[in-house]
């Protein structure tokens, strides 16, 4: 059914709306995924800070221009599906990774992140980024290690002092 000029524009404003705050944006095909699954996709989505849309490719196009994302518009044919991350760059990626294991049918064609084109064989770049919560883990444990070797060294440096000291 063709939409009014009035119902496009406004289609397009709102996916223009939400390209300016998003941190990533992935692109997929979900043509032949049951509508169950895709229920549950979108589910999974609002759980985790991303917001997916089903749009017409030109009205994509439109939206995306003048925006980091617009490096996406070659991948807009047959049926599209944006996801965009807020909460975390590699939510998206993440989270359509793993529906795409027990999905066959589902396709993810590209994504982007900081204006960056980014080919869909390329998908565990932004979904294999740590969580901040994973990232502050693994700096701590990095802080910890250098921190317990230097405390090592030191103990040991003055171990040896004291032996010099005591054979003297």
């Amino acid at each position: 059914m063709p939409l009014a000029l009035e119902g496009k524009k406004a289609i397009v404003a709102e996916v223009s709306e939400a390209a300016q705050d998003a941190l990533s944006v992935v692109v997929a095909d979900s043509r032949g995924v049951a509508v169950s699954a895709m229920t549950e996709l979108r589910k999974q989505a609002r759980e985790n800070g991303v917001q997916v849309r089903v749009v017409r490719n030109t009205l994509a196009r439109r939206a995306l221009e003048g925006t980091p994302w617009e490096c996406l518009n070659e991948t807009f044919s047959g049926p599209t599906m944006l996801a965009f991350s807020y909460e975390h760059p590699g939510a998206a990626a993440r989270l359509f990774k793993e529906f795409a294991k027990s999905e066959k049918d589902f396709e993810v064609k590209a994504l982007a992140y900081e204006g960056e084109f980014i080919p869909a064989s390329d998908l565990d770049r932004l979904a294999t980024l740590p969580t901040h919560d994973e990232a502050i883990a693994k700096l701590l444990s990095v802080m910890k290690e250098a921190s317990a070797g230097k405390l090592a060294r030191t103990l040991a440096a003055l171990r040896d002092q004291k032996q010099e000291e005591e054979a003297a």
